[in-house]
């Protein structure tokens, strides 16, 4: 098949045109990152420590840790972010302790969940409000 110039600018105008139509919106809300997150367990209370900053002078770095023993994984999400989930982390039957440390990117001042689920099933929560000063994500 040959292509004239006509023809191949017309394709490349069509594939540009393409990328700018909008697109149903990938991120879900928080609500339902946690239920998917629960895998349909209920959401309890207890059991997981989440240390953050009351105050953050700059939201590009927010230095985030997140404790729970006994934990197979945790899930951290910004809830004002344009993207909710920051971060899972996943711990395997050789970990030495079910905790993490991060830096976080927040927007604008917002609250920061943790969520853990247990080895037996069972899966709990908390939060920690973040004032922001300066935002991170174009805030």
């Amino acid at each position: 098949m040959k292509l004239n110039r006509r023809e191949a600018l017309a394709i490349g105008l069509g594939g540009i045109a393409a990328t700018m139509l909008p697109m149903p919106a990938m991120a879900s809300t928080v609500e339902e990152l946690m239920a998917e997150f629960a895998g349909g367990a209920e959401i309890g209370e207890g059991g997981i420590t989440l240390t953050a900053p009351e105050i953050a002078e700059n939201g590009n770095t927010v230095p985030v840790s997140v404790s729970a023993p006994g934990a197979e994984a945790i899930m951290l999400l910004a809830t004002g972010n344009p993207t909710p989930p920051v971060a899972t982390f996943r711990f395997g039957p050789a970990a030495g302790s079910q905790s993490a440390s991060t830096r976080i990117r927040l927007a604008k001042t917002q609250d920061v969940i943790a969520l853990a689920k247990m080895a037996d099933g069972s899966v709990v929560k908390t939060q920690a409000t973040v004032k922001v000063t300066i935002g991170g994500c174009g805030g």
